[in-house]
């Protein structure tokens, strides 16, 4: 496990961070208005319990958010790394799996918002490759709201390798591609899914998208060449959670 510390700031990335047992918060900076709003969201439990917490104003704060551009909101923390969960095994535990695969998503705000959203419903966890997440990015963090707190991310070397291992287990990838002629809410959704986004950019990689076993896409206007992929994301996110609904 990575032990390596780094900094996050705002008050949903902070307070989410303190709520969660498996992340590791080693000091917080806070204002004493933001101390106060703490217990005010959390009166149940003393979040900055055997936490080391300095007080400072918001001008002391700011060295910590100015370089992203960034409004700290008076709360700033020094993190560890979460333990990294383990793709193969997490996929012996459930059936009925729906994985985000980013193929070469590299925006720190577009992958928090996104994050963000896959939590918002109930997405299982996003794969993405190990040298493009910005693990340490108060961009992301911020992004994600604290949601990131509560989201599965497996880190992989390989997207192809990881995605032909698999469709080798059952699950269908599907890549969604503006160009396709197939509309997403057309698809039942049912068994182990997983739905692979490209940049913004670029879109897919060539051979990336020979992975899939189908190509959909999001039906828009047509004055609108495309959407930002978080929007696109929390769209297709919230009809398949409809979806999951009214089968249960």
């Amino acid at each position: 496990m990575n032990k390596s510390s780094f900094f996050i700031v705002g008050q949903h990335a902070v307070i989410e961070a303190l709520k969660n047992p498996k992340r590791k918060v080693l000091r917080v900076f806070l204002t004493e208005e933001s101390k106060k709003n703490i217990h005010r969201k959390s009166p149940n439990k003393n979040l900055l319990n055997e936490v080391k917490v300095y007080f400072k104003t918001k001008k002391e704060l700011d060295k910590y958010s100015t370089k992203e551009n960034l409004l700290h909101q008076g709360y700033v923390a020094e993190i560890e790394h979460l333990e990294k969960p383990i793709l193969k095994e997490f996929i012996k535990k459930k059936d009925n799996i729906t994985l985000v695969c980013l193929d070469g998503v590299t925006d720190p705000r577009n992958i928090g918002a996104l994050i963000r959203s896959a939590a918002s419903f109930n997405i299982d966890g996003i794969i993405i490759k190990d040298r493009l997440y910005p693990n340490e990015s108060k961009l992301m963090f911020k992004a994600s709201s604290g949601a990131i707190e509560y989201m599965n991310i497996f880190e992989v070397s390989n997207i192809n390798s990881t995605l032909k291992n698999l469709k080798e287990k059952n699950f269908w990838v599907y890549g969604f591609d503006g160009k396709s002629d197939k509309d997403f809410t057309t698809i039942d959704w049912k068994g182990n899914n997983i739905l692979l986004f490209g940049s913004e950019g670029f879109g897919m990689h060539q051979h990336t998208s020979k992975y899939a076993d189908f190509l959909v896409r999001i039906d828009i206007d047509s004055k609108v060449e495309s959407l930002n992929i978080s929007n696109s994301a929390a769209i297709v996110f919230h009809h398949l959670s409809y979806l999951k609904k009214r089968v249960d």
